[in-house]
């Protein structure tokens, strides 16, 4: 289900060891920074994409996802449980810097967090829309569905806007295979 909120989806209550990787202010931890992208060791690891003046950026997430996966363990996948998991992360990483590319003038930043149990992802945009699944949903129409993708596959998904600060980050979290 969807969820709009005004803070970040870390205050909906104590997770165990940081499960959200978002601090206070609402932005995720970063540490030391290689070619746009940054690694934060740790519990709750972190990475970060920046996308600024890159091209084919679709492509470059999902390519960066894949190797925090593997990083993480998720990959090489053992069993088919833990394959379609992986390819669920690698779906939602695509739908949501798609629709910031189509609706919000292209993503600035992603974020990946992982704990032993949730991965969850950040895209953040310059854009002013609300993302939401196309309702009535029809499969059979092209276009249209990335948000309704979003929402079955993960436990949650949302939006958080900062107070006059112009766009917004949309996260979504999934859950590790058992």
């Amino acid at each position: 289900m969807s969820t709009t909120r005004p803070y970040p989806p870390g205050d909906r209550g104590p997770e165990p060891s940081g499960a959200s990787g978002v601090s206070e202010g609402g932005v995720p931890g970063t540490g030391a920074s290689a070619g746009g992208a940054t690694v934060s060791p740790g519990a709750g690891q972190v990475r970060r994409l920046r996308f600024d003046g890159e091209s084919g950026v679709v492509p470059l997430a999902r390519d960066f996802a894949r190797q925090a996966l593997y990083a993480w363990g998720w990959l090489p996948a053992a069993t088919a449980d833990q394959r379609a998991a992986a390819e669920d992360v690698l779906l939602v990483v695509s739908e949501l810097v798609t629709n910031a590319c189509l609706h919000a003038e292209g993503p600035d930043e992603m974020f990946i967090t992982c704990d032993n149990k949730v991965i969850r992802i950040e895209v953040s945009d310059r854009g002013t829309g609300q993302p939401a699944p196309r309702t009535p949903h029809r499969a059979g129409r092209p276009g249209g569905h990335g948000m309704f993708i979003v929402q079955r596959l993960c436990l949650d998904w949302g939006v958080v806007r900062a107070p006059g600060v112009a766009g917004k980050r949309v996260w979504a979290e999934l859950g590790a295979p058992a």
